[in-house]
């Protein structure tokens, strides 16, 4: 069974800071892309930062040059360091990941995590 949990949200004042965390785990072959979605209320989930499967980045406009995506494959973690967080960053924020277990090799799976709530004050 493959699992990500998500862990590191919290409430932080306009202009602060947050790390979050993603952890993948269970019976896991490999992992291919990796990213950060956020969902805020009364809107469609999107976009933050992502590892393509070939290990580059991409950001959402909104976010670039605050926020910074980071992998240790190692491990099997995915972190989003956000900084100069602004009220419309707020949201309930999703990892993903497409992954090959053990137990199916031939498939990539997209996975998501439960999400962790960020909420930034004003």
């Amino acid at each position: 069974q493959v699992q990500l949990v998500e862990s590191g949200g919290g409430l932080v004042q306009a202009g602060g800071s947050l790390r979050l965390s993603c952890a993948a785990s269970g019976s896991i072959f490999s992992i291919n892309a990796m990213g950060w979605y956020r969902q805020a209320p009364g809107k469609q989930r999107e976009l933050v930062a992502t590892f393509t499967s070939g290990g580059s980045t991409n950001y959402a406009d909104s976010v670039k040059g605050r926020f910074t995506i980071t992998r240790d494959n190692a491990k099997n973690t995915l972190h989003l360091q956000m900084n100069s967080l602004k009220p419309e960053d707020t949201a309930v924020y999703y990892c993903n990941a497409n992954i090959i277990s053990v137990a199916t090799p031939r498939v990539t799976r997209r996975y998501w995590g439960q999400g962790t709530q960020v909420t930034v004050s004003s």
